[in-house]
């Protein structure tokens, strides 16, 4: 399998404590088997922190999903309540219950799999966490929408599967 991450920079060597927290699926390094996707996010990252677009490319083994050494995260294709309830606390500077099964402050899931909540949705978290909608109100304008995805890597462990090739 083929995973591209948009940039600005050759990433020569994957650091997670490099990796911004709050993101959809917690603190890790995000990827997507969509090359157009990845182009899109490195262009929009040079325009917002300088430099020139760059798409790092990676492989890895289309079994891994098998590996009884990783505790992986699948939300398929589609949003859902739960992927919804993950990305929202996941996203939330306010959640505290770390335990819970849904987030992952605490990489409890080496890798996460599953749709991008885009610009849209990102709309509609700020406004349920700013109390303008409910939960239903915001779960109702996510659920079927079209998304593309994303594969998030948590630990070393999971860093560890991804091997770096040339386009």
């Amino acid at each position: 399998m083929r995973l591209y991450h948009g940039s600005n920079i050759d990433i020569k060597e994957i650091k997670l404590e490099m990796c911004r927290p709050y993101k959809d699926f917690g603190q890790g390094f995000y990827l997507t088997v969509m090359k157009e996707q990845a182009e899109k996010m490195a262009n929009r990252v040079a325009r917002i922190y300088g430099g020139s677009p760059v798409l790092n490319v990676y492989e890895l083994d289309d079994d891994f999903i098998n590996n009884r050494d990783l505790n992986i995260k699948d939300f398929g294709t589609e949003t859902s309540e739960e992927w919804a309830r993950f990305v929202r606390n996941n996203r939330s500077k306010s959640f505290e219950d770390f335990a819970s099964k849904e987030c992952n402050f605490d990489n409890k899931y080496d890798v996460v799999i599953g749709p991008i909540a885009d610009d849209d949705m990102a709309l509609l978290f700020r406004q349920y966490e700013n109390g303008m909608i409910t939960f239903e109100n915001m779960l109702s304008g996510m659920i079927y929408k079209k998304t593309t995805n994303q594969y998030s890597f948590h630990t070393q462990r999971a860093i560890s599967l991804l091997r770096k090739v040339s386009e």
